[in-house]
């Protein structure tokens, strides 16, 4: 029957192998997260990096001790998920908690801290000219209360023709897109499966207390068969 010794091995099986996936789709969305932002290093997102690594290592600790029913490994195991799991819930709620003011500052953040040459390939990358304002294709220095940006007018600007970039906007627009995006998406697959690892703890606290000869027993067994009585722990001859 299931809620036995083998149905929670399996499941418990289970769920491990889908964590692993869940880590590698963690890490995938929070690298493209910071990459597609070029200009910002989001802190939070790489918290979210960091809780994929570690999903996935303790993935692997709770699928070798779900296969050898190992002790150790399973208290481990479940003491290392909930922990995760507080660490998870935390990152991935301040993740769907950024406002459209903090992502403006990491931008301004970020694009005050690169140099020029990487100012030039987000440029160039998704086609604007400028952080706030595109009117001047030519190379603008920073000033106090002004984000200045390099030459815009080059070939690899698609957006400038003729050493003209009337067509040009600025790129905080199209950068905030992305890091919003990166900050959503991050935020809720976080959230979403940092409960199923209560899911986990709970099958693997259930497989850590059961014994193999349990798998014997029957619901058919009389209740005072040899077996039953032989496996009773209160029982006294």
């Amino acid at each position: 029957m299931c809620g036995g010794f083998t149905c929670s091995r399996n499941a418990l099986t289970a769920l491990n192998i889908i964590y692993i996936v869940v880590a590698f789709v963690l890490i995938s969305v929070a690298v493209y997260g910071r990459a597609s932002s070029k200009v910002t290093d989001l802190p939070i997102v790489g918290g979210i990096i960091a809780c994929g690594v570690i999903l996935f290592v303790v993935s692997i600790v709770g699928l070798v001790g779900a296969l050898k029913h190992h002790q150790v490994m399973l208290f481990f195991y479940m003491l290392i998920l909930f922990m995760l799991f507080i660490v998870q819930f935390a990152v991935a709620c301040a993740c769907l908690a950024v406002n459209t003011d903090q992502q403006k500052q990491l931008a301004e953040t970020g694009w005050k801290s690169v140099p020029d040459s990487v100012r030039s390939d987000v440029q160039a990358t998704f086609t604007c000219c400028g952080f706030y304002n595109s009117s001047s294709p030519n190379a603008v220095p920073d000033s106090p209360g002004n984000l200045g940006h390099p030459a815009c007018n080059v070939k690899e600007n698609k957006c400038c023709v003729h050493d003209k970039c009337d067509n040009c906007q600025p790129c905080f627009g199209k950068v905030e897109a992305n890091i919003n995006k990166a900050f959503k998406t991050c935020g809720t697959i976080g959230l979403v499966f940092s409960f199923t690892e209560l899911v986990a703890i709970f099958v693997a606290w259930r497989y850590r207390n059961q014994s193999r000869g349990r798998l014997l027993e029957t619901a058919s067994t009389p209740i005072f068969s040899p077996y039953r009585m032989h496996h009773r722990t209160d029982y006294v001859m």
